[in-house]
């Protein structure tokens, strides 16, 4: 069920960046629309006991990842934080990044490595009609998860508001996007209108292109 991960009010940044697209505006306010080694202000290598919280903060948020975090984020590895443009905080071990967020808000895993561990967070999907505004970086309205061709997945799968989740389009089993929802699945399904996820990375923005933050 939904209550084994924990949930989040999304930062005030997050909030501003979303309000301003749509499922089916051209623009979109994905945070790393542009996103390279040019937008990164400090880059440090961060102490053991810093990892420690890292670390735990990312397995309370993520729990299904426990078992797989000494391969996720190695205790021996070099575990680097990347302070970036608009208040965003890179996490990467040996320069690639495995999970960002926005001040003090949650963290949010790269696609690459929801990729690799496809379970570790709730997830939602979408219509094939909405796929190409997903990659454009524009946020998910609600009638793009309840298309008939998606909503019985919706029902099964409850997810809170207020929560990352992995964006799955239609007939496809690898995230296109990380989002964070803005109503629960049953708002979602009752409302059916307006946004129903923030979308804050999709596959070919910034992050995606960036495997490897050097510099």
């Amino acid at each position: 069920g939904a209550s084994r991960f924990p949930c989040f009010r999304a930062p005030l940044e997050l909030v501003l960046w979303a309000g301003g697209a749509s499922c089916g505006s051209s623009g979109g306010f994905s945070m790393f629309k542009k996103f390279g080694s040019d937008e990164v202000r400090d880059k440090s290598k961060i102490k053991s006991s810093q990892q420690r919280g890292i670390r735990s903060a990312i397995i309370e948020q993520f729990p299904k990842l426990e078992p797989y975090m000494e391969q996720v984020m190695p205790k021996k590895a070099e575990v680097q934080v990347a302070k970036c443009e608009g208040k965003i905080s890179v996490v990467m071990v040996d320069d690639q990044p495995l999970f960002y967020c926005v001040r003090d808000g949650p963290y949010y895993p790269a696609l690459r490595l929801v990729h690799k561990y496809p379970f570790m967070m709730p997830t939602m999907r979408v219509d094939k009609g909405a796929i190409k505004f997903v990659l454009s970086g524009a946020n998910i309205m609600c009638p793009g998860l309840t298309h008939k061709n998606v909503v019985e997945e919706l029902k099964a799968n409850p997810v809170p508001e207020n929560c990352p989740v992995a964006i799955l389009a239609e007939d496809k089993e690898a995230a296109l996007a990380i989002g964070h929802t803005q109503m629960s699945s049953e708002e979602i399904i009752s409302v059916n209108k307006n946004i129903g996820v923030n979308v804050v990375h999709h596959l070919n923005d910034g992050l995606w292109k960036c495997p490897k933050l050097t510099g």
